[in-house]
């Protein structure tokens, strides 16, 4: 007999037994584990919640079937092997998908009385309690009961039975039960995932022949691995079970399985493909084992869900160079442009970020935006600056940014409405937005038009602002926006000055830690101390006493705009001088070891200004600079090499002076 009055002490006491698939399954309290697990991207509802839920579905009229079903279960307790199967088999024909049906099996106890029978021998018992099982997970408090249960060894064990169907349940009913974290957990432990990984390693041939010309063993094969691929889907919302999947050897049967011409089979295994994209190791993995090419083909798919993982997958990936070309090649771009530009995906918000931040990772490479131009890109990006989604504005802010470092997609963005549409943007908080826009309105500043327009719209004074933020990213993006803004300004110097507390705002921010906020703040600097107004402004606010104090850096990008700022600064009264006193020119001597060209024009021409004090000339020469700016001379860079002369010739005069004053020594 399979479920005898007996059944419940069975259960109690196989509820302490340990389980030689799972031995330290009961050697830890469920709340450390649940800590010990806590990467997930499920947002799991309170339980407040969900007892209200449930107390207004009761409250509803109980039909027929509700009492129906209990006394099936009740058959279930009560009677024989024969019974049971039968009981098991009349259960299926409800329609245990709505929620009062599964409360009805779930309020006589009929929950324990299913985990109770997967223990048991008899494979059409475990296959038709699997079967319910995989049926009513679907609601998310019986989903927590399975685990409470410690159901989830018990359907682990089973992964193991040499029958197909068995597992295929098995695996359906994991699908559902492991949207629980804490499943999730157990699954890993209990050693489930090699076996999962294990019921998708099918045949090519299976997968790319038709449903209706398989046999019954292969249809069976290709249901196994549909229902192993949903369940590693659900399970890949773990960082630590991606991990165990990737060591388990999913990744080339993931580039397998994509191939496949059954959408039932590639769906879920592009979930799992777009979820693991996020790790590195997977990322190099998806491009080496050559799996761009089948996603984009999936990109031009009638199917939405497919669209929307394949196109988040390549978001995910394409911040390599090499999958960007892959994409290209593979004729990637085309459908994702495709995809921004049909309106009736606007309200589907994940196909929409997917697909523009896949655009906005491909548009990094200059090959790339050449093509997208063609498909006029530009202006379907625009289009979305409408959109209320701040994802998506942020990947198509992104997207553009990255477009309009060309000319003629300024002009393009221009004529098409997007810089009025992109102002308005600034007043957001999104923190990803607003370092986006800054990089895009960089851009466009540099466009003389577009500067015009910009300074209608008082966008300075809106990225200016942006200053106050405080993520250190929008800062210091916000920062590199000045300059070519303050450098294209029709009255630059007035339009700096006119703005209140603007000067002390940049100058306060030499005061940050974060080293490309620091740069691009120098860099500001550098751009506004060209009017001799508003040096003399950073000069009583006391700017070259912060910059000194940033001299000994040993970062690049901070030395080449640190150089550019003292090279703008240094010519405005005593600030040559204070500079020597503060000791800045032996450490900035230094930065001439730099393999970056670009340090080297910056510094030179920051040693030029400074030689201009005689005292420094000393210090320079006994520093061994001459060597660097004889190298200099010889350079391509022709601001390097008048830098360079230019800080020699101040040097040799001192040293003429000196001789001449020697020789007239001796004379008299």
């Amino acid at each position: 007999m399979i479920g005898t009055g007996s059944s419940s002490t069975t259960r109690q006491r196989k509820i302490r037994e340990q389980c030689g698939s799972c031995p330290n399954r009961f050697s830890k309290d469920k709340r450390q584990i649940i800590a010990e697990d806590s990467d997930t991207t499920e947002v799991e509802s309170s339980t407040d919640e969900e007892d209200r839920w449930k107390e207004v579905a009761r409250a509803a009229e109980i039909p027929a079937d509700y009492y129906n079903i209990q006394k099936l279960v009740k058959y279930i307790k009560a009677g024989n092997q024969t019974a049971t199967i039968v009981s098991l088999c009349c259960l299926k024909d409800y329609d245990l998908s709505t929620q009062i049906n599964q409360f009805a099996i779930q309020d006589i106890g009929g929950l324990e009385v299913l985990v109770n029978i997967l223990e048991c021998s008899d494979t059409k018992c475990a296959l038709g309690a699997l079967t319910v099982l995989s049926e009513i997970t679907l609601n998310i408090d019986i989903r927590k009961t399975i685990v409470d249960l410690d159901g989830i060894p018990l359907i682990v064990d089973i992964l193991n039975s040499s029958m197909k169907d068995l597992k295929t349940m098995a695996a359906e009913t994991l699908a559902h039960v492991s949207k629980v974290r804490l499943a999730r957990k157990y699954v890993r432990t209990c050693g489930g995932i090699p076996k999962l990984v294990d019921l998708v390693d099918i045949k090519l041939s299976i997968l790319q022949t038709p449903r209706d010309q398989l046999n019954a063993e292969d249809l069976e094969s290709l249901n196994m691995a549909r229902a192993g691929a949903r369940a590693l889907w659900t399970l890949a919302d773990s960082k630590h079970n991606m991990e165990q999947m990737r060591k388990s050897g999913i990744v080339p049967l993931m580039a397998r399985l994509l191939k496949s011409c059954h959408i039932d089979v590639v769906i879920p295994i592009m979930g799992t493909v777009q979820k693991c994209s996020s790790e590195p190791k997977f990322q190099l993995a998806i491009t080496t084992e050559g799996m761009i090419a089948d996603i984009v083909t999936h990109l031009s798919a009638e199917c939405i869900d497919l669209k929307m993982e394949g196109s988040t997958a390549i978001y995910k990936c394409a911040f390599d160079e090499t999958t960007r070309d892959l994409v290209r090649e593979a004729g990637g771009l085309e459908p994702l442009v495709t995809i921004i530009k049909d309106k009736t995906v606007r309200e589907n918000k994940p196909l929409l970020r997917g697909a523009t931040g896949a655009i906005w990772m491909c548009a990094i490479s200059d090959v790339n935006v050449k093509q997208l131009d063609n498909m006029r890109a530009v202006n379907h990006l625009v289009a979305l600056l409408n959109d209320e989604d701040d994802e998506v504005l942020t990947n198509v802010t992104g997207a553009l940014s990255e477009c309009v470092r060309f000319q003629s997609n300024r002009e393009t963005l221009r004529q098409a409405g997007g810089l009025p549409l992109m102002v308005a943007l600034l007043n957001s908080s999104h923190a990803p937005l607003l370092e986006n826009l800054a990089k895009a309105l960089k851009e466009c500043a540099e466009d003389s038009d577009s500067m015009r327009i910009l300074e209608e719209l008082d966008a300075v004074r809106l990225i200016w602002s942006l200053l106050k933020n405080t993520s250190p990213r929008v800062q210091a993006h916000a920062a590199y926006a000045i300059c070519p803004c303050v450098s294209n300004a029709n009255d630059s110097a007035e339009l700096v000055r006119s703005l209140v507390g603007a000067m002390e705002l940049v100058v306060g921010l030499l005061k940050s830690r974060d080293i490309l906020v620091l740069s691009a703040v120098c860099a500001a600097i550098a751009t506004i101390a060209q009017d001799q107004t508003n040096l003399a402004i950073l000069t009583d606010l006391r700017v070259i006493y912060k910059l000194a104090d940033l001299v000994n850096t040993t970062d690049d990008l901070l030395r080449m705009n640190l150089a550019a700022a003292v090279a703008a600064c240094a010519c405005f009264g005593n600030n040559t001088e204070e500079l020597g006193r503060l000791r800045t020119v032996t450490p900035i001597v230094t930065y001439m070891t730099s393999d970056n060209p670009m340090v080297h024009r910056s510094t030179a021409m920051a040693l030029e200004k400074l030689s201009m004090d005689p005292q420094n000339c000393i210090t320079m020469h006994q520093s061994g600079v001459v060597p660097f700016l004889l190298e200099c001379i010889g350079s391509t860079n022709k601001e390097l090499q008048l830098a360079a002369a230019g800080c020699l010739r101040n040097i040799r005069e001192l040293a003429l002076r000196a001789e001449e004053y020697l020789l007239k020594i001796d004379d008299d």
